[in-house]
């Protein structure tokens, strides 16, 4: 049975499963999760725990065993399995199946996965485990959502921000600092139930409490870039900098977004229904809406132009010449972003956004 993660304190509140399968890449939400299964669990009476971690030598048959060896006491069982590579393997996919087969209500198993593809979600082991028990799929809270997620987080303490336009400025700011790392978010939300008393916080008091503690993922910079969004391109390349991250790297996600919208562009202009062009280039989920926006604010010209940069920039990241560019890749990246994100001229602008960052 898959349920939300929102509706999982009302199930836990009526009854348990004998299994629950959790998989998410947010190591936070994960956790959460599973910390209230196993206080229901425990409130329940499976107060004997045995924890196994699937590692690469991992014995299959613990988990069969741990699943037959009961208390002399009769007390029930908890059975804690994580599974951090995400692939049991065919051994690991059996015992799994055979466990779910076998589930009853004196043996209560929490399995934690990470995000599962397409491929392990219609596996014959991951089905029964749904079959037999509850399965939560936990989303990552992507950068729209997360505002309103430190909202929900200050309100659970007793926090709140001012109404308007001033709260929403506070919680933009908190937003900007944790972007990319819900853990530290979740720390820096804790710090301020800790400094500041419950009721609506000033900006002033989240300034000087909140620390830059974001994290940039170079594939969540295409995000920025089809949105529009000036001071988080610029925010994200500073930071995917400072992180280290491999300039060639950047570039192949600027250009490839630059390639997409040239090709949705070029067959718009031929006539075709930017729904049909959206499907045959692979433009799915949340792109799907960002990239309508760029492709309705770029022209043909200003495409033309970007390709131009971006082959000039190939050549300098890989140390070759290439004139009429900045002498550091990153700034040439900047222009480059902006251009794609509707700045106008992007070279003066780039020039003047990203002296602050070398001062």
């Amino acid at each position: 049975m898959q349920l939300r993660p929102d509706a999982l304190d009302a199930h836990l509140a009526k009854t348990l499963s004998p299994i629950y399968t959790i998989h998410g890449d947010e190591s936070l939400l994960v956790q959460e999760a599973v910390d209230r299964v196993r206080a229901a669990a425990r409130a329940g009476g499976y107060t004997e725990r045995d924890v196994l971690s699937v590692e690469r030598s991992f014995d299959w048959g613990a988990l069969a065993n741990a699943g037959q060896s009961m208390s002399l006491f009769g007390d029930k069982k908890l059975i804690e399995m994580r599974i951090p590579g995400g692939k049991p393997g065919k051994d690991g996919g059996a015992a799994l199946k055979a466990h779910a087969d076998a589930a009853n209500s004196d043996v209560l198993t929490i399995i934690t996965l990470p995000r599962l593809d397409a491929t392990a979600s219609k596996s014959d082991w991951f089905t029964s485990l749904d079959r037999a028990g509850v399965t939560v799929k936990v989303d990552p809270v992507d950068r729209a959502r997360l505002p309103d997620w430190i909202a929900q987080r200050l309100s659970a303490q007793g926090q709140k921000v001012e109404a308007g336009e001033p709260g929403r400025r506070v919680l933009q700011f908190i937003a900007d600092r944790v972007e990319g790392n819900l853990l530290a978010a979740h720390q820096e939300i804790q710090k301020l139930g800790l400094l500041y008393p419950a009721g609506a916080l000033a900006f002033e008091q989240v300034q000087d409490a909140v620390l830059n503690v974001a994290r940039y993922d170079v594939f969540k910079l295409s995000e920025a870039v089809l949105s529009g969004d000036v001071a988080r391109l610029v925010r994200m390349l500073d930071g995917l900098r400072g992180e280290g991250e491999a300039a060639p790297l950047v570039l192949w996600a600027l250009t490839e977004e630059v390639r997409t919208l040239a090709k949705i562009t070029r067959g718009m202009a031929s006539g075709k229904p930017l729904a049909m062009l959206l499907r045959e280039y692979r433009v799915w989920g949340p792109r799907e809406r960002l990239m309508e926006q760029a492709v309705g604010r770029v022209t043909a010209p200003m495409l033309a132009q970007a390709l131009q940069l971006a082959a000039r920039l190939d050549r300098q990241v890989k140390g070759l010449r290439a004139d009429g560019l900045p002498s550091d890749p990153w700034d040439g990246m900047l222009q480059l972003g902006l251009l794609l994100a509707g700045e106008r001229p992007p070279m003066a602008r780039a020039t003047r956004a990203a002296r602050p960052a070398h001062a």
